[in-house]
């Protein structure tokens, strides 16, 4: 949901509200920002009596020059210094105050004289009877919150065991518990017809075995490639997730009936799907579709970062059960086959997909409402329609990367420059690793920054204290992910705040590979404000998380800043205090994070509460 404050001495605050994150900006065009300290933020939460000053991030050196792991503070004498800000401790379907009280003065004599700006919001729903509900795991293991709350220790290592249940569930969120019900809510004559890549989380399978014993009948297409190898150190790798898919339905008790296909064809390919579809009933008619970036596996769900999306649509039902049909008979090549007829196989199956429906022919003409997308299939059409969408973006772009920034995005955004900085939009980009320059490449390294309006960040932790924060650990050290460890979720946001949203979320890793030879699925959403302002939200909230975590390894050396000048190395762990006002000039117009706070001044169907 969209807000705006009323004005006061020339300052608004608008916010976006997703389901436990809020979003915000303040316009201070018509204000007097001489001698701004920034901004003390107090909330109230009228449903659990409460109000008080939100924490602060950084301090005052004058104040507190050498802060520690204990040190905590509060907007109160250290400010917010930012235009734009977030409160990632919301709750669903709540209402909340916030006052914004400009400080002004020297950080040991404040001058708190200035009146506050209140805006009054209220959260997204989490669980409705809505067409989109949207779940995100936490999604960040290397925090310091975990660290406060379960010492950087491995779930699995915790005691007793309440406190082990309560790591994973802090680390899930609520995506777990919105995996359970949509299983669940399956009854004796219901079908769910499964695909998944990685069939490997016991929560899962059991809720799927009990639909059995209800009488739901459950039809499971899991990955089963045979990839064993033995590597160049001579360690041998069985097959993945083959064998461990097959190792959790046995120990899940499902029966033979339940597993539809073990998807072995197109050896070389991966069978990456994560979806369900809930078909209700005698009339069997195809109702709702879980779907997203999220393996089942316990990385998948409590690790690295992902994303749940249950979409009650009969149409988009209807279109996952016809691609869950054409891989129901394990199309493709089959191994040992020669290279003529393992090529048909894979065009038949290339051209069963793509005869589903037809796809729109660029971003343009992406339709209102929800568009399936499904892979594998022929040519570029898809990857390109993404790459413009991103790139023909008017104020904001965002996306999630986890195998890094293909060349087709780094054509088209490395024109997004400087000289028509004015004009062309704010891009983020949410990698799992740095993107920099490979010894092994045959092609020059095209480095994406800030003249070029892009912002980057990365998976990384805090390897050792820094002041008031403590080291970190992350989902690899905890033993939940072993590969991808950070970022995992695929999605594209397209002016999420515009009149005209659109995002992109699915399998898909944006690459040639996840369009032309794996199986994959997208939704292609256009025009919901619910479903942007959640994705919105949840990825301010998941890159301020790497961002500044990018910035830190960039300047401990860890990394190559030159591979990443969006990177602000200059910035400091302190507030600012010169009397230039350095943190001001930040804002100039024509800056990224001046465009940052238009996007929200800009922002469609704000209200006034």
């Amino acid at each position: 949901m969209r807000f705006v404050s009323n004005e006061v001495e020339g300052y608004r605050i608008f916010a976006v509200t997703g389901v436990n994150t809020i979003s915000f900006a303040v316009d201070y065009q018509n204000a007097d920002t001489k001698g701004l300290l920034g901004f003390a933020v107090e909330r109230h939460d009228p449903t659990e009596n409460q109000r008080y000053f939100v924490y602060g991030m950084k301090v005052f050196a004058s104040v507190i020059p050498q802060p520690d792991e204990k040190t905590v503070v509060t907007t109160y004498d250290h400010p917010v210094q930012s235009f734009v800000w977030d409160d990632f401790t919301a709750k669903p379907d709540r209402r909340y105050e916030y006052l914004f009280y400009p400080l002004k003065g020297k950080p040991k004599n404040i001058d708190r004289s200035a009146p506050p700006v209140k805006i009054v919001v209220r959260t997204e729903p989490l669980f409705t009877e809505l067409e989109h509900d949207i779940f995100f795991n936490r999604g960040v293991a290397s925090s310091q919150a975990y660290q406060r709350r379960f010492g950087n220790e491995r779930p699995d290592d915790l005691q007793p065991a309440q406190k082990r249940l309560e790591a994973l569930q802090w680390l899930s969120r609520d995506l777990d518990e919105a995996l359970f019900r949509f299983i669940d809510q399956a009854q004796a004559g219901d079908r769910l017809l499964g695909c998944f890549y990685e069939f490997r989380y016991l929560p899962v399978a059991k809720r799927l075995k009990a639909a059995v014993d209800r009488g739901v009948v459950v039809k499971l297409i899991l990955d089963g490639k045979i990839n064993e190898h033995t590597d160049s150190k001579g360690k041998f790798h069985p097959s993945f997730p083959r064998e461990d898919n097959r190792a959790m339905v046995e120990e899940a008790g499902l029966p033979a009936t339940a597993i539809a296909r073990w998807r072995e064809n197109n050896p070389n390919n991966i069978q990456h799907n994560k979806f369900m579809v809930l078909v209700r009933g005698a009339a069997q008619k195809p109702a709702e579709v879980w779907t997203g970036s999220t393996n089942m596996s316990p990385g998948g769900v409590h690790g690295q970062t992902n994303v749940g999306h249950w979409v009650r649509n009969a149409d988009v039902a209807a279109a996952f059960e016809a691609y869950w049909r054409t891989l129901e008979s394990d199309p493709g090549a089959v191994e040992g086959e020669t290279r003529a007829v393992s090529d048909a196989k894979r065009k038949a199956h290339r051209d069963a997909v793509m005869a589903l429906a037809p796809i729109p022919a660029d971003w343009e003409d992406i339709a209102k409402g929800v568009t399936s997308v499904f892979s594998p299939r022929s040519g570029s059409k898809v990857l390109d329609m993404y790459v413009d969408a991103l790139d023909s973006a008017t104020d904001y772009g965002g996306i999630t990367l986890a195998f890094g920034i293909g060349k087709k995005f780094k054509t088209a955004l490395v024109n997004n420059t400087e000289a028509e900085m004015p004009q062309r939009p704010v891009i983020f980009l949410l990698l799992e690793k740095q993107d920099k320059p490979n010894p092994r490449a045959s092609e020059p390294f095209v480095p994406l920054n800030a003249k070029h309006n892009v912002y980057q960040a990365w998976g990384s932790f805090l390897r050792d204290p820094l002041y008031q924060w403590t080291r970190e650990t992350n989902a690899r050290a905890l033993g939940l992910n072993q590969h991808v460890a950070y970022v995992h979720s695929k999605f594209l946001l397209k002016d999420p705040l515009g009149a005209d949203p659109i995002v992109v979320s699915g399998s898909a890793n944006f690459s040639e590979a996840s369009t032309n030879d794996n199986d994959e699925n997208m939704l292609l959403i256009r025009g919901s404000e619910r479903v942007a302002d959640i994705y919105f939200t949840e990825f301010n909230r998941l890159f301020n998380h790497y961002y500044f975590r990018s910035i830190q390894e960039v300047m401990a050396g860890r990394s190559d800043g030159q591979a990443n000048a969006s990177a602000d190395t200059s910035a400091s762990l302190f507030l600012d205090e010169s009397e230039t006002q350095e943190w001001l000039k930040k804002y100039r117009p024509g800056t990224l994070r001046w465009k940052r706070v238009q996007v929200f001044t800009k922002m469609a169907g704000a209200k006034t509460l």
